[in-house]
């Protein structure tokens, strides 16, 4: 090898050092940061933001401990990259919570004791309220393979079911309240 080959030094590959700013709007707040690519949206919810109700379970996607809603859709944080959600908006339970969306749910897991230790609650009220959502009229059977993806240590699961199913059945009660003609409940049965 020349004199000049060894002198030269190769670019660096060390990309642990190398940054990127984000812009990600969480629970109503803009929040604009530098990242190194490879941080994750729990990690950055976590460590740049100091937001300890976003929860590290796994960190392989396989809990749902760390799962949020990223433009609406949950997702689980361990498994996106915060480069990836720069421009994007993300809610933790904090802001669900506190909006009351999840209240009927929250009320729900309580009467059946559907959380102990508190860990994966956040996990388990997101993945239930995006079952609410996208199929009302789920089974028990359904309720427990969509909540399947969510691992609880403490309650077996039969609470945690139990309580969704309950929101369920009383959803469609409420449901079909409604659509019973006026004239039946004001006047009586025709």
């Amino acid at each position: 090898m020349n004199e000049t080959a060894m002198n030269q030094t190769a670019p660096s590959t060390d990309t642990s050092t190398d940054t990127r700013w984000v812009t990600i709007t969480v629970n109503g707040t803009e929040q604009r940061k530098q990242v190194v690519p490879r941080t994750h949206l729990i990690d950055f919810l976590r460590d740049g933001l100091g937001m300890r109700t976003a929860r590290v379970g796994c960190e392989h996607g396989v809990c749902g401990a760390c799962t949020v809603r990223l433009d609406g859709d949950i997702v689980r944080g361990c498994l996106v990259l915060a480069v990836q959600a720069d421009g994007s908006e993300v809610e933790t339970i904090d802001a669900a919570s506190d909006r009351g969306d999840l209240s009927e749910l929250q009320q729900a897991f309580h009467a059946h004791n559907a959380l102990q230790c508190g860990f994966c609650t956040s996990g388990m009220l997101f993945t239930a309220s995006a079952l609410l959502e996208e199929q009302p009229d789920a089974t028990r059977a359904q309720v427990r393979e969509y909540m399947s993806g969510n691992y609880c240590r403490c309650t077996g699961y039969h609470a945690i079911v139990d309580a969704i199913c309950e929101v369920l059945e009383a959803r469609r009660a409420a449901a079909s309240s409604l659509a019973t003609p006026i004239e039946e409940t004001v006047n009586g049965p025709t």
